[in-house]
Order: C-alpha cells, then sequence, then structure tokens
C-alpha cells in the first residue's frame, strides 16, 4: 500500500483525542512510507494531518475545490496540491490517487465520503479497502446502524464487513494493508 485518502473533519471536534490521534495516524504512516492523500484544507483536522505529517518528511497530497480553496483554506506546504472544479472531481482524484480509505471523525462530508468509497467497494468498482478509525466510539451509532442494515436484509454481512472499524492507529492500518477483497455481488438472495 503506497498511499491511503484520509477523510476527516476540517473543524478539531469537541475532544482533545481527536486531535491527538490524528496526529498519531499521520505519524505511523509516514513511518510507514505511505503517501497521505486528503482534502487539501490547512483547517482543522485536516490541516494538523497535514502538517504532522509534513514536518517528519512525509507526503502529502490535497485534493480541493475551486470553491473550497479560499473557504477551507489550501495548504501552500504540500507535496502536492490538485485544485479541481467539483467535489465529484475530488473525490474520483483521492480515490484514483489512494490504495485505501480511513475516516477519522469528521461532519458529513466526512460521512459521504467513507460511504461512497465503501459503496464503490460494495459494487466492484474498486477493491480497495476502506476504514473508521473510531476515537471514543465516535463511530459507535453509524456501525449500528449499518449492523441494522444487514439484520433486516439491505446489506451483506460480507459487505457489512467490508468496512474495517478500530480504535488503534496501528491495528487499522495493518488490517487495511493486509484485506483482500473479493467481489461479491450485493444483491442479497
Amino acid at each position: 500500500m503506497k498511499s491511503i485518502a484520509i477523510f476527516c473533519g476540517s473543524n478539531f471536534g469537541n475532544h482533545d483525542a481527536y486531535l491527538e490521534v490524528t496526529k498519531k495516524l499521520a505519524r505511523e504512516l509516514v513511518s510507514r512510507k505511505i503517501k497521505i492523500v486528503y482534502g487539501g484544507g490547512a483547517v482543522g483536522l485536516m490541516g494538523a494531518l497535514a502538517d504532522e505529517a509534513l514536518s517528519l518528511g512525509g507526503q502529502v497530497i490535497g485534493v480541493i475545490p475551486e470553491k473550497l480553496a479560499g473557504a477551507e483554506i489550501a495548504h501552500k506546504n504540500l507535496t502536492d496540491l490538485h485544485v479541481v472544479s467539483t467535489m465529484h472531481e475530488r473525490k474520483a482524484l483521492m480515490a484514483e490517487l489512494s490504495d485505501g480509505f480511513i475516516a477519522l471523525p469528521g461532519g458529513i462530508g466526512t460521512l459521504e465520503e467513507i460511504i461512497e468509497v465503501l459503496t464503490w467497494t460494495q459494487l466492484g468498482f474498486h477493491n480497495k479497502p476502506c476504514g473508521l478509525l473510531n476515537i471514543n466510539g465516535f463511530y459507535d451509532k453509524l456501525t449500528g446502524f449499518l449492523a441494522d442494515m444487514s439484520d433486516n436484509g439491505f446489506l451483506s454481512e460480507y459487505h457489512l464487513k467490508l468496512l474495517n472499524v478500530s480504535e488503534s492507529v496501528s491495528g487499522l492500518v495493518d488490517v487495511l494493508q493486509n484485506q483482500q477483497i473479493i467481489y461479491q455481488p450485493k444483491w442479497v438472495k
């Protein structure tokens, strides 16, 4: 695995642990020589992720739409910054540049991004692993909801397990690096 896209908040959230674990993830990826692909912002967890990785000599690639380059304050010191026209282009390019995906805590944009790439895995559009870094139980209600989808026959157990969930930074990266995804049709019989 040469690169991982990180989806995370453009705010810091209400708990110090979010920032601490974001920096820990940056250190872990740099130590494994894994490039970080992210939303290109200099603010919130996004900016902290990039700053920490860059301070350690890591490679950080940002992808940001023109309209957000000012609002999210595009990071000026990245290894590479791609400014695109739309959010659709942003997500497509981030997926193209990445071998896997991790979501840290964030808002509805973060949620939408990880769910979209998970759907692409489910549909066989790519075979890239997806994970949630579940800091302080941030994603517990989401994983419960996804389990309810499975229990109610809308999501197979195999596809439910495509979303790796961990509180451990190194544990989650290990799982993503070793996961072998075999396409299975999503239609439950």
